[in-house]
Formats: C-alpha cells, structure tokens, sequence
C-alpha cells in the first residue's frame, strides 16, 4: 500500500481542490496554525491573497523541516475573518496552491472565525502530515 490512499464514494461528484477522505500510514506531524508572517514574525501584507501565499509556505516549511513535503500533508482546516475576502481571492488562492501543493489535495475544511489572534492575519492553516517511517532525529528545537 502507498503512504495515502484518496477515498471518493461510489457515486458522489469528484470535489474540487480537496479530497473526501485520505487514508495514511505513517508518522503523524501535526502542525499548529500558521498565519501570513514571516519567520520574523513580521507581515508585509493586508491582502488576503499574500497572507494566504505566506500561510501556506509557513505550513510547507515546517512539513519540509520534518523530512515531507506537500504529497506528505492529508488534512487542513483553514480559519478566514472573512470568507467573502477568501472567495475573492480565489485566482490568487489557486496560483499559491499549484506553486506550494501541485496537486495535492488533502482533505480539507475552510471555517469563517470572528477574529484571530494576530489582529493583522486574515487567514491561518493547520495541518495535519503523515511521513513516510524514518530513524533520524528530527528535533531542531522548538518549545515542547
């Protein structure tokens, strides 16, 4: 069996940009929120659509730091202030999805929040990998 299976039920619409269901075998990563700043915690941005780019390379560089990359990352919840802000933005959510992920399309859902922590952050990504099973050690410091 390969490291993700994608499940699509009999008979349902193949879903856009997403899948129903991913089965996984591996080493589970489980990364925390990541908003639209950058490594030094600074933004340079208001627009959702860079925000987003920025989120979501923060999501890959920690899946990367972990030994994965995008086809390693089976499930995302994505936490927008405004999901009319989200919708506008789709060209540009679609470019920074192929140039990050490809095509990989874990399952996903997307949440409209009243706020987040981070007053400037219009949008955070969670996500969930599972890596292939290594014997090396991974640990770059971090709080834990």
């Amino acid at each position: 069996m390969s490291l993700l299976q994608v499940i699509q039920p009999e008979g349902w619409k193949r879903p856009k940009g997403y899948s129903n269901g991913v089965i996984a075998e591996g080493r589970m990563l489980f990364v925390g929120g990541q908003i639209g700043w950058d490594a030094d915690e600074a933004f340079h941005s208001d627009d959702f659509g860079a925000q987003w780019d920025q989120a979501l390379s923060n999501v890959l560089a920690v899946v990367r730091a972990a030994g994965g990359g995008p086809e390693h990352i089976v499930r995302m919840t994505i936490y927008v202030v405004d999901k009319h802000e989200y919708l506008g933005s789709i060209a540009e959510v679609g470019a920074s999805w192929r140039r990050w992920m490809g095509r990989s399309y874990p399952a996903m859902a997307l949440v409209q929040v009243a706020a987040l922590v981070e007053d400037r952050a219009r949008v955070e990504i969670e996500a969930t990998a599972v890596l292939p099973h290594v014997s090396r050690d991974l640990s770059g410091g971090g709080s834990g």
